[in-house]
């Protein structure tokens, strides 16, 4: 992904391809992704910007993920095998995700940078990080990370 080129815009040129490759999971895909979008922003009533869309976009990756283990618990390996391929298109379009070494220096960097030496600043250190790295990092690991920091343990 181009820094220059826009979510929508990816999703819009990607959506043509599909179509064309005649790709049915990569279109059912794209168009349930632009489906909740285009909810999204009557909701709000307003275009959402990149991060609402990668948000968007983990969600919905989250909810195959979750699926997948359903799926896994009732032997359905139809289900899991399609869920599997909608997530891996889903995770295309993710930013990559940090590594747990990436994770523990980000954090330990936020948490000099506010000079946080306790618990109790957990929850400003954690918006800083999210607001920074929201997009590569998820909010459970990062917290779990952050937290052992400031326990230090």
């Amino acid at each position: 992904m181009g820094c220059d080129v826009s979510l929508y815009e990816i999703f819009d040129q990607d959506f043509k391809k599909a179509l064309k490759a005649r790709d049915e999971v990569w279109t059912s895909v794209l168009r349930m992704l632009k489906t909740v979008i285009k909810n999204k922003e009557v909701e709000l009533r307003r275009k959402l910007d990149e991060p609402e869309l990668v948000a968007l976009v983990k969600s919905q990756a989250k909810q195959r993920g979750d699926s997948i283990f359903h799926f896994e618990k009732g032997g359905r390996d139809d289900l899991v095998r399609r869920e599997q391929a909608e997530l891996a298109i889903l995770e295309g379009y993710l930013p990559r995700q940090l590594g747990q070494e990436e994770l523990e220096r980000a954090a330990a960097e936020v948490i000099g940078e506010l000079g946080a030496s306790s618990a109790k600043d957990t929850g400003r250190v954690m918006k800083e990080f999210m607001g920074r790295h929201g997009g590569q990092a998820d909010g459970k690991a990062a917290s779990e990370v952050i937290r052992r920091m400031l326990s230090g343990h």
